[in-house]
């Protein structure tokens, strides 16, 4: 069993962030401290990231990929067609595997079981085994800080890796600016 990542996701006014911590773990050893989970997809301008393993991975982000490549960019059609095929697929359906997927107007977090979820305020989410503590941070910087997108999602994921076991303080950002 594989436990790991912790990837945060933030809709800001001016620009659409995504960051990961590069921690991957196996039972109680860590087998890798610096991976990458996240990604830009379709010309730059959608940001995925993913909590799972990373073969599991590699799989999804080329599915959605296509989707994207169908639906020329929409996101919100393309989450639905990729939930769709992700429920009906037999294999993958069994996957215990989360995805945040993003651009400038739409945030959605998408799991195995077929769930397609826009975070309440529209503008946060989280995932993977340090996901509460990250947007418990980032929900608490948001609201008493005047901190631009990158400073807010970096210091959430930094604040995740003093608390979570399987998260650690090696951050990878991505960003989509107007």
């Amino acid at each position: 069993m594989f436990d790991a990542t912790t990837i945060l996701a933030y809709k800001g006014e001016n620009k659409a962030v995504i960051g990961g911590d590069g921690q991957v773990t196996f039972g109680n050893t860590v087998l890798k401290g610096n991976a990458t989970k996240i990604r830009t997809l379709y010309k730059g301008k959608i940001l995925a990231g993913f909590a799972g393993s990373t073969a599991d991975a590699f799989n999804l982000f080329d599915m959605f990929e296509e989707h994207l490549e169908t639906t020329k960019g929409d996101l919100l059609k393309a989450v639905i067609a990729f939930s769709k095929a992700w429920r009906k697929d037999k294999v993958l359906r069994r996957l215990e595997a989360m995805m945040i997927v993003l651009n400038k107007e739409h945030i959605f977090i998408l799991s195995g079981t077929g769930d397609v979820v826009e975070p309440e305020d529209g503008k946060i989410a989280a995932i993977g085994s340090g996901g509460n503590y990250a947007i418990s941070a980032a929900r608490a910087l948001f609201k008493h800080t005047t901190m631009d997108e990158e400073d807010l999602v970096k210091e959430s994921l930094m604040i995740a890796g003093e608390l979570c076991i399987y998260t650690n303080q090696n951050i990878k950002l991505l960003k989509i600016e107007e």
